[in-house]
């Protein structure tokens, strides 16, 4: 298998993967300036974090349920985790029982897809059959818990009608995946994450219209927030793919293409994005030299496989190479807004993840290599929130927008409704991702 050939393109956050951050202005300047970060932004970007995260990880441990894989245990335990951190929140929020009723009803749902990928191993019609029909009733159940939780701000009928598409989602790309049609299965697995970005939005409306003091009331659905969740959706799923696809070459898996080929799609929609804030020709660099970069992690999945550590170590040099060579250019493209020296380190980290969690795989120690997988999707929001600010800062009569006489109807049309799978997530703990901010000019 030509792994290099198949993936040639960028792997997460090259582009502006950074932890660097300039001072805060004061809150009466911020009131007077568009922007990204609010209390209810940062509300609905932890949202999309962990909503999103969810739908990855449960897409992938069906997958390697179905397969039997080594590393099944601990892509469940990964899953686990992610229930954790929600049920800790809600909790904190809306006490101890409930959390704990939470997290109950979600484990249960959790556990009826388990029994759908345990009764297609087994060829077990019926017992497939028994499971949708549990997953139908939970959405029942789990819809009116949470209407109650929002005092009515979600209207449990439609939040049911939302959380079906939640199951259609995950039983697709699952069967997809079983019967071989692996471009189906990714496209199912891209909708389902994408999906969850969706729900991030109707529900962090409702919280805010719930706790207005919580988020000094301000609105977690303005433009500008809009933005920062689209480069929230690009940036994370890129590193959850690009992890994927690394397992996948270093596997020789029959999904490999498939999987490069969803990789290659969100790298699109990346470039797209880079170019309509830069212009064409800066977009054309970018994507120029983000291919390269993406060369250098294939060379080192190749070097991994032919157990050949002289060319791993020349991998990780041309790597550290681009990773300075990189930092260099974005500093010039934002006229020395972005210290090179700092975007380099950022970058060092995106590399050390993804690397990290790829050894921790090829060397069998899959608790390592997802909690590395986690830890690299997570820091992909850390970008998204400082190109979000370099765009608005750039173009803020772009996203002028007024405070709505009224909140939204958060009982989200269906493809929102997914809304409905923690509704009740209302103070979630807001993230300190430390941003670096851009002032980007046209080229």
């Amino acid at each position: 298998m030509d792994f290099k050939k198949l993936l040639v393109v960028p792997t997460a956050a090259a582009l502006l993967a950074t932890n660097a951050g300039l001072a805060q202005a004061d809150t009466h300047q911020e009131e007077m300036m568009v922007t990204v970060d609010t209390e209810a932004a940062e509300l609905r970007s932890t949202l999309d974090h962990l909503l999103s995260e969810h739908a990855f990880l449960a897409v992938e441990t069906m997958r390697k349920g179905a397969d039997g894989a080594e590393d099944f245990e601990e892509s469940a335990a990964a899953l686990s985790e992610n229930t954790d951190e929600l049920s800790s929140t809600i909790g904190s929020v809306y006490g101890e029982e409930a959390g704990q009723q939470f997290k109950t009803m979600w484990s249960e749902h959790i556990g009826y897809f388990v029994d759908y990928v345990n009764a297609t191993a087994a060829g077990d019609e019926g017992a497939k059959e028994t499971a949708l029909n549990e997953l139908a009733q939970y959405r029942q159940d789990f819809s009116q818990f949470l209407e109650t939780a929002t005092d009515e701000r979600l209207e449990a009928g439609a939040l049911a009608d939302g959380l079906q598409m939640h199951v259609n989602q995950l039983i697709g790309a699952f069967d997809a995946y079983v019967m071989g049609d692996y471009e189906t299965a990714y496209q199912y697995e891209r909708e389902a994450i994408h999906h969850m970005y969706m729900v991030s939005k109707g529900l962090s409306t409702a919280i805010a219209d719930q706790f207005p003091d919580q988020f000094n009331n301000t609105d977690p659905a303005t433009k500008a927030a809009d933005l920062r969740s689209d480069l929230n959706y690009l940036f994370s799923e890129h590193a959850g793919l690009a992890a994927m696809a690394m397992q996948n070459g270093i596997d020789g898996a029959e999904d490999f293409e498939a999987s490069a080929q969803a990789l290659s799609n969100n790298t699109q929609g990346l470039t797209e994005a880079v170019t309509g804030v830069y212009g064409e020709e800066a977009g054309q660099q970018f994507k120029a030299m983000w291919a390269e970069h993406i060369g250098y992690f294939v060379d080192y999945v190749n070097a991994t496989a032919a157990e050949d550590t002289a060319a791993q170590e020349e991998a990780l040099n041309n790597l550290n190479m681009y990773k300075e060579e990189f930092s260099k250019f974005m500093e010039t493209a934002t006229e020395g807004n972005l210290a090179s020296g700092t975007l380099a380190e950022g970058l060092e980290m995106h590399v050390n993840q993804l690397i990290g969690a790829f050894d921790a795989y090829s060397s069998g120690d899959y608790e390592v290599a997802y909690d590395q997988t986690r830890e690299a999707y997570h820091h992909m929001f850390n970008p998204s929130k400082g190109l979000a600010s370099a765009i608005v800062t750039q173009m803020p009569d772009m996203f002028m927008s007024e405070m709505p006489e009224e909140m939204p109807n958060t009982a989200m049309a269906p493809e929102q409704n997914n809304a409905l799978l923690i509704s009740i997530i209302a103070g979630i703990a807001l993230l300190s991702a430390v941003l670096f901010r851009l002032r980007a000019r046209n080229q």
